[in-house]
């Protein structure tokens, strides 16, 4: 970028300023003098662009020095950063994610920053504009010699009055012919040189080793919170949290080398059952009714997901979706990561819950798919009449030139004519469509609920095989309970689990209008409380501490009533013991108090030893319902805040907690409890 570069300012002399813009900087001694001159530290920055903000972020120090490192380099060189989820292209000064479709953003190498009054954040200027006042600063710096004016073309004038002090005028839309001063004719931007003097957080590097892989997969609609925010921006929330956590309740363990981190990735399904390939989206349009066009717009793209997924038609299209999604991603992560060896998990949010529940209820295991491939494993005709038993039509069917292939598109007439009697014919003909189901769709099986008291789901269809077996299946605020109702099942027999995931978590909000619990479905004889979720900086909320306290002091106040209401019964029983009659009745009287009083009392209560719960192997015999602890707020209204406790889980660091307990306590890696 061309510029002019002058000093025609005094040594001594004072910049004028306007009073509108006075307060902008403070002045500082003219006369200070600065240091020997060094070269500035760039720190690297990347865009991220809004509905209506634009904001710079700032790398991490580990990315920025990567990028630093190889940014000289005349050939395009590809950097990954942010824990490898996103690549930047240096050259292109372009960031691109990794693992979902996402507009390239801007990267910056920035030296030099600039702040309005208004602004509440420094930005960064243009890498061009920077090392013009780069090379300004050092001239004033060497020589010594300051009230130096950049001219740009642009308009903008830049004064660098001291070290300490350097101001951008930009120009006004109309100037007044009698305003001399660059400060009187523009409006002044405080100049920042260096990250280091600009109030910015650095983020902290992401450990490199992964510990374990979760995928998230989302509910209905696009968006996943009250902010409209998709399912990437969410669970990039969470994975925050988890980072956090991480530091403050794993800190020892971290700082030891045991643990790293847990990777988070989103699964989106929304955009394919609306994409133009289904062509759902242009069929529903043309039945809605143009009145009330927003809320049915949104009726359309949010709530209509639950009667997709219980349409055969689209339900298949989801799972697929769902199923090759996660395969996708789990494929191109242990690219990325060639040395991770850990497991992998799965999150379902709302109806995401339901979509994980029914999948992993149809997984087969290993031996499953390895006795039916092994039945189906015939490359020849030979071989496979010889396996069904039909040698004796081999010649016919060489007669006729056929061979596996060519016999998979006969049908039953074909093989009629050639003489071949029903029983054979459907013999060939069954083990063909299996063995070509088999190859073509390898990875999908039938539904089959055997281990339920009644069949559910949709019995047609073909539910996709994972490439992995879970460790953990998570369900936020999930109705798995209400669906499973509905399709008839009153209980899931406690032997059941899932056959290739031993552990299952149901977590949600008090307030929640979507959750529904599990644990009944499977206990039905005893009325079981939730396990209550600890809050994550080791205690109960204090008004629920403050509530249970309350509860307990009027227990007690009760039972002191009873206590004093006999006392007083026996002390007037002792006087007129010798009226037996009238003894016996106040014997009555008194031993119905004690009964009251006994009946009343939680010390009773609490002194009778719970029987131990088996909870069944929906989750190896462990408890499955886990309610989070609402918020103070929220308890003075629970219908205010219904439909936020059912988006809250991705910016809760108790539920984040929890993931991170159950994942690292299987690693043998105890929570540590924060000062």
């Amino acid at each position: 970028m061309r510029f002019a570069l002058t000093s025609n300012f005094g040594h001594n002399e004072q910049i004028l300023t306007s009073p509108s813009s006075s307060s902008s900087f403070e002045i500082l001694d003219m006369e200070s003098v600065a240091a020997p001159y060094q070269e500035v530290q760039p720190h690297w920055f990347f865009c991220r662009t809004a509905v209506d903000d634009t904001s710079w972020l700032p790398f991490s120090r580990e990315d920025s020095e990567k990028l630093e490192n190889v940014c000289e380099s005349g050939e395009e060189v590809v950097v990954a950063v942010d824990g490898e989820r996103y690549d930047v292209r240096v050259k292109e000064r372009k960031r691109y994610a990794v693992y979902w479709e996402q507009a390239p953003t801007e990267v910056r190498r920035c030296t030099w920053f600039y702040k309005g009054d208004k602004d509440t954040k420094f930005m960064p200027y243009p890498e061009g504009f920077s090392n013009s006042l780069e090379e300004a600063y050092m001239i004033a710096v060497t020589l010594g010699e300051w009230k130096r004016k950049l001219d740009f073309p642009t308009g903008e004038t830049v004064i660098l009055h001291n070290p300490k002090l350097i101001m951008q005028y930009q120009p006004l839309g109309l100037q007044d012919e009698w305003m001399s001063s660059p400060s009187e004719q523009t409006r002044p931007r405080t100049v920042k040189r260096g990250v280091d003097n600009i109030s910015v957080e650095i983020p902290d590097g992401e450990p490199e080793k992964v510990d374990h892989l979760v995928f998230m997969v989302h509910g209905i609609g696009p968006a996943c919170d009250l902010r409209f925010r998709s399912i990437i921006q969410c669970v990039n929330d969470f994975r925050s949290a988890s980072l956090s956590l991480l530091a403050s309740h794993y800190k020892r363990a971290q700082q030891e080398g045991k643990i790293g981190r847990v990777e988070f990735l989103p699964v989106n399904w929304h955009s394919a059952l609306h994409g133009d390939a289904t062509g759902v989206d242009e069929d529903i349009q043309r039945i809605t009714l143009p009145s009330i066009s927003r809320l049915r717009h949104f009726t359309n793209d949010t709530l209509l997901d639950l009667f997709f997924y219980n349409s055969p038609t689209y339900c298949q299209t989801i799972v697929d979706t769902v199923a090759s999604e996660i395969d996708s991603l789990h494929t191109l992560f242990k690219k990325r990561h060639p040395d991770f060896n850990g497991a992998v998990s799965v999150v379902g949010h709302s109806l995401g819950s339901l979509i994980l529940f029914d999948m992993l209820t149809n997984q087969k295991t290993d031996s499953d798919s390895d006795s039916e491939a092994e039945g189906l494993s015939c490359n020849t005709l030979e071989q496979t009449l010889s396996r069904l038993g039909l040698q004796q039509y081999l010649d016919i069917l060489h007669k006729e030139n056929l061979d596996l292939e060519s016999l998979a598109l006969c049908q039953d007439s074909d093989l009629k004519d050639l003489g071949i009697p029903l029983g054979p014919r459907k013999k060939i003909l069954n083990y063909i469509k299996r063995k070509l189901l088999l190859q073509v769709r390898h990875w999908k099986c039938a539904v089959d609920y055997n281990y339920f008291d009644v069949g559910i789901g949709q019995v047609s269809i073909a539910y996709p095989q994972l490439a992995f077996h879970p460790q953990t299946f998570f369900a936020f605020g999930s109705p798995i309970g209400m669906f499973l109702t509905v399709r008839g099942l009153k209980h899931i027999d406690p032997s059941y689990s899932f056959p290739t995931c031993k552990s299952f978590y149901n977590i949600y909000h008090p307030y929640d209008p979507v959750a529904y619990r599990i644990e009944p479905m499977i206990v039905t004889e005893v009325d079981v409380e939730p396990m209550l979720i600890p809050h994550h900086k080791g205690r109960k909320r204090m008004h629920l501490e403050l509530k249970d306290s309350l509860t307990r002091m009027s227990m007690d106040l009760k039972n002191n009533v009873w206590g004093s209401l006999r006392t007083a019964w026996q002390s007037f029983a002792r006087p007129v013991a010798a009226l037996s009659n009238f003894g016996i009745v106040i014997h009555s009287l008194v031993s119905v108090s004690a009964e009251v009083c006994e009946a009343e009392s939680p010390v009773a209560i609490e002194q009778t030893e719970q029987p131990e719960i088996k909870m069944g192997m929906l989750n190896g015999g462990r408890r499955i319902d886990f309610v989070l602890q609402e918020k103070p707020i929220e308890s003075f209204n629970e219908y205010l805040f219904a439909i936020q406790s059912h988006l809250c889980y991705w910016e809760s660091e108790d539920t984040a907690l929890l993931l991170l307990k159950e994942i690292y306590d299987k690693l043998g890696v105890s929570v540590e409890q924060p000062q």
